[in-house]
């Protein structure tokens, strides 16, 4: 095993449990660092930080929202929507370690190399925004938010409940048994809305042709495989905007034909007009 196949891997799951034990701490201990949880949090007792998702449910319950919410949601699209993509869901969010377990686990096992009738679209997690608003405006609730397995994972790690529990297991096994990087991949909607804010991101997965062997590793570990469709025919970034910038197939990659690269979108998009 070399520590550059697993660099990303490791500096993700660093970044997860980091931000996890922060809000812990500042809930159990005080710390200032990051109070809130990962719908509304507070940075260093002064910078908001909010979930865009969870402010248009709450928009469409025609609820009153403080400016400290709509700043913090502003803060994250910027964010995500200049530099990060869709990094919430590989980078931030709990689920992740979940899921990728199960795909590890799926992988292990050989379970893809069953025969499986089951088959769901990836763009059930748009439709599941759109329900979910029509949801809130009806009920008065941020309706996702209620049932949210990131918004359970994350309240039970910072404040020890235990409720919930079994949604973070049933969504292990789905992974696991019925359809492959289900719930990150094709049904969660917060995926959806980091997708569409991160649409013109800057940073990107680059393939260079000349150097890849075909090997195909970077298809068997990539949680959205059907962005490295370049992979062996052209040089060019990944502009799919389902990709999580998760790093894993610049990791398995041997033949160094996958990088990150920051801004050479913009350059590829250009000459390609």
């Amino acid at each position: 095993m070399k520590f550059s196949n697993y660099k990303y891997l490791i500096l993700r799951r660093i970044s997860q449990l980091g931000l996890l034990f922060l809000y812990f701490a500042g809930n159990a201990w005080g710390w200032s660092i990051l109070q809130g949880d990962i719908s509304t949090s507070l940075l260093f007792g002064k910078i908001p930080l909010s979930d865009p998702f969870a402010l248009l449910q709450i928009l469409a319950t025609g609820a009153i929202v403080g400016v400290n919410i709509l700043v913090g949601a502003l803060l994250i699209t910027l964010f995500y929507g200049i530099f990060g993509g869709r990094a919430f869901c590989s980078w931030v969010c709990p689920v992740n370690m979940v899921t990728d377990a199960a795909a590890w686990l799926r992988r292990k096992l050989l379970i893809d190399k069953i025969e499986r009738k089951v088959w769901i679209s990836r763009n059930i997690r748009y439709y599941m925004i759109v329900i979910a608003l029509i949801v809130s405006a009806i009920t008065g609730l941020a309706a996702f938010e209620v049932v949210s397995p990131i918004s359970i994972l994350n309240r039970n790690v910072i404040f020890g409940i235990g409720a919930g529990i079994g949604l973070i297991i049933a969504i292990f096994l789905f992974d696991l048994f019925v359809v492959k990087n289900g719930w990150c991949g094709h049904i969660c909607p917060l995926g959806g809305v980091y997708s569409i804010i991160g649409k013109y991101s800057l940073l990107r997965v680059k393939h260079t042709r000349e150097k890849c062997t075909l090997c195909m590793k970077c298809k068997e570990v990539c949680p959205e495989s059907q962005v490295l469709h370049m992979i062996g025919k052209k040089s060019i970034s990944v502009n799919d905007i389902e990709c999580t910038n998760c790093g894993r197939c610049i990791d398995v990659c041997n033949d160094d034909a996958l990088e990150f690269s920051l801004g050479k979108f913009i350059k590829e998009s250009k000459e390609s007009k």
